[in-house]
């Protein structure tokens, strides 16, 4: 387990290796941030006031992408999807949300990976209990939405999206996992479920009560694992303390080859939610070194 101490005086020093949104690319004015201009998409209201001055924008030319329908076993799930135009047999990242949802953020974060040459889908996995767009207050979408979202579910709409993605022109023998919040402890539990090679989890719970939607939490999946995890966590963290991640990690040398091989980078000063460009828990230096692993880590394990 490596902590990294956040230091911003470093921020200008980290490279964007095909991915990371840095200085080149264009900020969003306050007005379009706040109206969805041009998005389709637009912020979580719920997830708090938009930090126009950090909030990344990766353009899309160059880029197939916009939403998809993927067949969930006669339902279609609405998804979205940025790819390389023309690119065939691209890698595939499924990329899996914040608990508000896919919007423009994980949109960006989607156009972001397929600049560096992957199919990214972010399927909307929220939807057949409501849409998280329209709350405004994170304890009335946690109720009324996210505590109803089954795991089973869950996991059955991204076996979907491997298969769309296979008959999409993606090589889902070269699949990875990434997801944010709650899409950082779906992470662990799919690196469990799906056939993936390898799987990056930001600040995802690993322990919590048990219940009927979620039965199991990823701590207790360790023997299952088929994929190695980085995990990117945050020392400053004030819902998962350090000893959830520690317990992680002495669990994981205790699983599979995959748990053995997997890894976790803290950042000592960094808070919950610092990959959020669009929030003020946002912390660039963590974020770009993230990326910059997370990409490294895929490639290690054959996603490239």
């Amino acid at each position: 387990m490596q902590f990294d101490d956040l230091r911003s005086d470093m921020d200008s020093l980290l490279a964007t290796k095909g991915g990371v949104a840095g200085a080149a690319l264009p900020r969003r004015s306050a007005l379009q941030l706040a109206l969805g201009v041009g998005l389709g998409l637009g912020y979580a209201a719920a997830a708090g006031p938009v930090m126009a001055q950090t909030a990344i924008s990766t353009p899309a030319d160059g880029l197939t992408e916009g939403e998809i329908h993927i067949d969930v076993n006669g339902y279609k799930l609405p998804a979205y999807r940025a790819v390389p135009a023309g690119k065939s047999a691209a890698p595939v990242v499924l990329v899996i949300s914040e608990i508000f949802g896919v919007h423009e953020y994980i949109a960006d974060t989607c156009r972001r990976l397929a600049r560096a040459g992957y199919m990214a889908i972010a399927p909307r996995l929220f939807v057949r209990q409501g849409d998280p767009m329209a709350y405004t207050e994170i304890a009335q979408l946690l109720n009324e939405v996210i505590a109803r979202v089954p795991d089973e579910q869950v996991m059955t709409d991204l076996d979907a999206a491997v298969q769309w993605a296979a008959n999409n022109g993606g090589d889902v023998k070269k699949l990875a996992v990434t997801g944010f919040c709650w899409g950082g402890r779906i992470t662990w539990l799919y690196a469990a479920h799906g056939p993936v090679k390898a799987a990056v989890a930001w600040y995802g719970r690993m322990q919590g009560l048990e219940t009927l939607l979620q039965p199991e939490q990823p701590i207790e999946q360790v023997a299952s694992l088929k994929a190695p995890v980085l995990g990117l966590y945050g020392g400053r963290d004030a819902g998962i303390p350090l000893e959830s991640v520690q317990a992680m990690d002495a669990a994981l040398k205790q699983g599979s080859d995959a748990a053995r091989s997997s890894e976790f980078v803290v950042y000592t000063e960094a808070p919950h939610a610092f990959h959020a460009d669009y929030r003020p828990s946002y912390r660039e230096y963590a974020a770009k070194d993230g990326w910059e692993r997370m990409l490294g880590w895929f490639a290690k394990h054959g996603v490239a």
